[in-house]
């Protein structure tokens, strides 16, 4: 019986449980296992379920469909391989499986941990990294060629460059692509391209095989010449689901070999379509200038200044004419202005004249050191004067001085009558 301390666990949180032991040991992932298959189940979904077994046990496995989309090979009852995966708890039934990431037969798994290994390591060299493809070129006129002279790799391809785009000039280099000599003459060929001129583009690969008989594509030296390279490259070896290191460093992987030749031309009758299509749009953009142009000729070409000119002219002559006349008379407006105002400053400066005062005879009279005398208290007897005239001057001398008194006049009207002789006869 309970009695209240035990805690109580759920199914679910038990496998829970179990499953998050299995997630946090680093050595139940990345397991490799080796075994033959048995009960093989491909679903529709495109995943693989099937049981690994030996001779004293056996172990539940999934493979998803995309990790098993780049196997080279089709698994079967029976065969021997060697998996790559982690072991995890299927929480439905609580049974532990083995998540499968990479498979290969058990014959070449040796090889294919070799090919595991380099990719990890050049990887982390930088050999994959995406900034350092290069742009393959759009039209290529010299393509480079490093395949074997004999397989079906190199007709498929220079049939599919020739029909696609035959202005382009091939040049190829005949090497081995299986082998123990081939990964050091494939990497010269690369070296050699690079040190001719006028390469645009290299296509090296070779047709399908197993994965010894493409090894020659993993090794690091090829690798090297690939990545080194001041050419793109593009890599075409195998088949579809084929993968090799030359295609992880290659600027562009092509899935066959036809396919690398259709990546680096174009089509030369997508292109004759293009330019057809492009002609007739610039002859129809041209068409609709000249009718356009023309139409503006013609409105000029019609128009009363081309047609009659002589009528332009003598408007414009009888506008000249008018602005003429209003110039000269605002000429004359001005200049009469201008007269006047001078008239009127003239008689201004004759009132203002001493000359002017003098001729109507009135006199100045100087004292001897050449001032004006405008007061008798300033001067003596016996002073000596000079009494400027309207006409020449006199020297005088002072007798005596008068003094004049100012009185206000008072008149009345028998004084004006008397002073005007008005009683006279």
């Amino acid at each position: 019986m309970l009695n209240g301390s035990e805690r109580v666990l759920t199914v679910a949180q038990v496998t829970q449980y179990i499953k998050n032991l299995f997630a946090a040991d680093s050595q139940l992932n990345g397991l490799w296992v080796s075994g033959e298959i048995s009960n093989f189940k491909s679903h529709s979904s495109g995943h693989m379920y099937f049981t690994l077994k030996d001779a004293t046990a056996s172990l539940r496995c999934v493979m998803f469909r995309s990790a098993n989309s780049r196997l080279t090979f089709r698994p079967a009852d029976g065969m021997k391989v060697v998996l790559i995966g982690r072991l995890s708890i299927y929480e439905r039934d609580g049974l532990y499986q083995l998540y499968v990431e990479s498979m290969a037969p058990e014959g070449v798994g040796s090889l294919f941990a070799a090919f595991l290994e380099m990719k990890k390591r050049l990887a982390a060299e930088g050999l994959f990294a995406p900034e350092a493809k290069q742009p393959l070129p759009r039209f290529p006129e010299r393509i480079g060629l490093v395949t074997s002279p004999t397989g079906a790799a190199i007709r498929d391809i220079l049939a599919t460059l020739s029909r696609r785009f035959p202005l382009a000039e091939v040049l190829v280099v005949p090497v081995l692509v299986q082998g123990v000599a081939a990964a050091a003459q494939i990497a010269e060929a690369i070296n050699f391209f690079n040190s001719i001129p006028r390469v645009d583009v290299l296509i090296i690969g070779r047709g399908g095989g197993s994965i010894e008989e493409l090894w020659a594509f993993n090794e690091e030296v090829v690798a090297k010449a690939i990545y080194s390279s001041r050419i793109p490259v593009v890599s075409a070896v195998g088949h579809e689901t084929d993968f090799t290191i030359a295609d992880f460093v290659a600027d562009v992987r092509a899935a066959t070999p036809t396919a690398a030749a259709e990546i680096v031309v174009p089509d030369q009758r997508e292109l004759q379509q293009f330019l057809s299509m492009a002609r007739s749009r610039m002859t129809a953009v041209m068409s609709t200038k000249l009718e356009h142009h023309r139409r503006y000729l013609e409105r000029i070409a019609s128009a009363r200044e081309f047609t009659r000119p002589s009528q332009r002219f003598d408007q414009h002559r009888q506008i000249l004419d008018n602005l003429a006349s209003r110039l000269d008379s605002r000429l004359s407006y001005l200049l009469h202005c201008c007269t006047a105002k001078l008239d009127f400053l003239a008689g201004k400066l004759g009132v203002l004249n001493p000359d002017a005062v003098l001729a109507r005879g009135f006199a100045i009279c100087l004292d001897e050191n050449g001032g004006v005398v405008r007061d008798a208290r300033h001067l003596a007897p016996d002073d000596l004067l000079r009494i400027r005239l309207h006409q020449g001057s006199a020297d005088a001398r002072v007798i005596q001085t008068y003094q004049m008194r100012r009185k206000t006049p008072c008149f009345n009207y028998g004084d004006i009558r008397r002073g005007f002789n008005l009683d006279a006869p």
